[in-house]
């Protein structure tokens, strides 16, 4: 990773920390779902408004390391008033991009980019899924269920 886009990483993380987006609770939560991850001890609570198949509201509760609080506010931000399948499509293209499968520069993630450079922390990498597997078992409509990141607990 180079100088800069070590750079970003950290200012982009540092940033959503200090101030994450959509944090907080929904009124009458149309889904929801928890997630944690037992090797660091994050929890994160994810709340949806569904409007037929488009994500019209979205709060997320919880408390992690930095990682796991930017990512998630990240994603909130990326997900906000757009289709499910945009969403799971968003989700898979980040995933794959933290676990090498994709290259950052060919994925359209907007700038969830920036943080592509957990890809180089592997241990870091289920910090920056969680939000995400919360979101993807809430679209499922899991009822609330807890979900972890620990193998086969995934979605």
């Amino acid at each position: 990773m180079s100088s800069a886009e070590n750079d970003l990483y950290q200012e982009v993380v540092l940033e959503h920390k200090r101030a994450p987006r959509n944090f907080g609770h929904l009124d009458a939560p149309t889904h929801q779902a928890q997630g944690t991850n037992p090797s660091c001890g994050d929890r994160v609570a994810v709340e949806l408004r569904m409007d037929g198949s488009t994500v019209q509201d979205i709060r997320f509760s919880g408390q992690g390391c930095a990682i796991c609080m930017a990512s998630t506010s990240m994603m909130t931000e990326a997900v906000k008033g757009r289709d499910v399948d945009v969403a799971k499509t968003l989700q898979q293209h980040f995933r794959a991009v933290l676990t090498g499968e994709e290259d950052p520069e060919q994925a359209p993630l907007g700038k969830l980019v920036s943080l592509a450079g957990v890809r180089q922390y592997p241990s870091r990498i289920k910090c920056a899924l969680l939000g995400w597997h919360a979101l993807m078992h809430a679209l499922a409509d899991n009822d609330g269920q807890a979900v972890s990141t620990e193998e086969g607990a995934q979605p």
